[in-house]
């Protein structure tokens, strides 16, 4: 059990670590994307309003939920390896 949980904790910290800069580089990419759209299509209004609107459309698209992925992938891959090898 003890091994497991050093092995446990820190691969927690690492997913939490990557997941938090992966999403803080895509909400980025996304900000700029929303940007360079209003820029060019010369909208009307507050930019920060169009920006915030389509970040919070962002926020529940399928691209940021497969964000997720960061913390459920390699539990699936271990799983499967621990099940291949103890065969």
């Amino acid at each position: 059990m003890i091994a497991f949980l050093r092995f446990f904790i820190p691969l927690l910290i690492v997913q939490t670590i990557a997941y938090v800069v992966f999403s803080l580089r895509a909400r980025a990419r996304e900000r700029d994307r929303l940007e360079a759209k209003w820029r060019e299509e010369g909208q009307p209004g507050n930019l920060e309003a169009f920006v915030e609107a389509g970040l919070e459309g962002y926020e529940k698209s399928l691209r940021h939920k497969l964000l997720l992925a960061i913390y459920v992938v390699p539990w699936v891959a271990l799983v499967a390896i621990v099940q291949w090898v103890n065969r």
